[in-house]
């Protein structure tokens, strides 16, 4: 048991929802990655029907169905998860080389019980190149960086502070804002993750920005989360 404990140090969660596309070049490119031998991959469908499973020619890959939501999505992948460090993965976000190892030494630390990196944006456009440098500034002052940043946490103590809340939007913000509450620290490291485009070319980067950014604000002033997931989809695309 001790053999396989220490060959499985991290569980990566994948929470999926119509990405038949889209998971195979994600699945390949954690494939190049140094110590992908010690990994659980875990592909979490919101689909019933497991739509994007489908598409999955890995046996290697632990492949689960939830209910849609991502918070449901990545505690039902962080139940089954064997690694001492999570990993919660975007399918459109590409970890950097050495990741994890990056991951694994950051948590060595002591002062540290969870972390992001920085974010690229994947295009030459001045104002996502900008929108990723204002969204790097904001991570580094508030320590509360955004979910396609691959935020990366002790498996022990993301159950000691009640895993994602079963809510349908800010779940990631409000899990990080739970440990800042309870004092503990999380790291941003300055390495890179790489994100598709894709969300900001679809609505328009400036506006979908600003709606963000105003759902945050509005979270933050004790809107209730169903709410802001009426807001959300009455204004996307």
């Amino acid at each position: 048991m001790t053999e396989q404990k220490d060959k499985t140090r991290f569980s990566i969660v994948i929470p999926v929802i119509d990405e038949s596309e889209t998971i195979r070049p994600l699945l390949e490119s954690l494939r190049q990655q140094a110590r992908i031998e010690q990994c659980q991959i875990i592909v979490v469908d919101g689909d019933p029907n497991g739509s994007t499973l489908q598409v999955i020619d890995d046996p290697a890959v632990t492949q689960l169905t939830s209910a849609r939501g991502r918070g449901l999505q990545m505690n039902r992948g962080a139940e089954e998860a064997r690694g001492d460090i999570l990993v919660f993965l975007h399918v459109d976000t590409r970890l950097p080389p050495g990741s994890l190892s990056l991951i694994d030494r950051t948590l060595e630390d002591p002062r540290y019980v969870a972390g992001a990196f920085n974010l690229q944006i994947a295009s030459a456009r001045p104002v996502l190149k900008l929108i990723a440098r204002t969204a790097n500034l904001r991570s580094r002052v508030t320590r509360v960086p955004y979910g396609d940043q691959a935020i990366f946490i002790d498996r022990d103590y993301f159950v000691r502070m009640g895993r994602f809340r079963e809510i349908p939007i800010m779940e990631e913000v409000d899990l990080l804002r739970r440990i800042r509450r309870n004092g503990d620290h999380i790291c941003i490291l300055r390495e890179a993750v790489l994100t598709s485009p894709r969300r900001w070319e679809a609505e328009g980067p400036l506006y979908t920005t600003l709606r963000n950014q105003l759902l945050i604000l509005l979270f933050g002033l004790g809107i209730k989360p169903e709410k802001l997931a009426q807001l959300y989809r009455s204004t996307g695309t």
